[in-house]
């Protein structure tokens, strides 16, 4: 998700999805749901920082040095993490990172080069899942099944690499979503030419109250779930 403000409407969404969160989750059992918060961190902070550093460093190679001189050409975490976003990642299962900014009148093919940069965030996360994929693969021929499940740090390596890889693929489909600030609504505006029009500013403006609506009528859940079930299928099929 890029953003590049976020209203007190947001922030109420965001602190109702967290309180709701925490409820279902911590007074179930604290202690299960604590260890299934901070073996998602890391997760979390690779597939932020690698999403970001996408925009990032596709922009830069495309002709656009705006990313390099603020320092986003990197993966250090640092420079891309947002701390609202981690923490709405953190407890209610979308986030985001620090924007890319990125100057269009400095690409040689804006149209293209745009789209090219909205989706560089979607393919790390993308290729992200699969290189975990395939270290959750090593990891599981190298330790076994049965001592990953009868230890306890086997189990809990285990459990940060399956989050790494699910927690990529929800980043990719809820970026996805073309909805503004999301990078689908960029992909498609690129796609369709209408990224440098009256019309995507006037759909962008209200961007973050559609977000908001679709989120809280659990659009996105309905749109997201049977996406990672289906790719989660494949993963585990490849695993097993």
């Amino acid at each position: 998700m890029r953003r590049n403000n976020i209203d007190i409407s947001f922030l109420i969404i965001v602190l109702i999805l967290a309180s709701n969160s925490i409820r279902e989750g911590a007074f179930s059992d604290p202690r299960e749901w604590l260890i299934d918060k901070l073996l998602i961190v890391p997760g979390i902070i690779i597939a932020l920082s690698f999403h970001e550093f996408g925009h990032a460093v596709v922009a830069y190679k495309l002709g656009d040095d705006t990313p390099k001189l603020q320092g986003r050409v990197t993966l250090n975490p640092a420079a891309h993490i947002d701390w609202i976003g981690l923490a709405a990642l953190f407890f209610c299962g979308f986030g985001w990172g620090q924007p890319v900014q990125i100057n269009p009148y400095n690409f040689k093919h804006r149209r293209r080069d745009e789209l090219f940069v909205a989706l560089a965030g979607v393919v790390m996360n993308l290729l992200l899942a699969v290189a975990f994929t395939l270290i959750a693969k090593i990891y599981l021929m190298a330790a076994g099944d049965a001592w990953i499940s009868s230890s306890t740090i086997g189990y809990g390596i285990w459990e940060m690499i399956y989050f790494v890889i699910e927690i990529n693929l929800v980043l990719m489909i809820f970026n996805l979503i073309p909805c503004p600030p999301l990078d689908g609504f960029n992909i498609l505006a690129q796609i369709f030419g209408f990224g440098d029009t009256e019309t995507y500013w006037k759909i962008y403006r209200y961007g973050n109250w559609i977000l908001v609506l679709i989120i809280i009528t659990g659009l996105t859940g309905r749109i997201i779930t049977p996406c990672i079930q289906f790719f989660m299928n494949i993963v585990w099929q490849f695993l097993f």
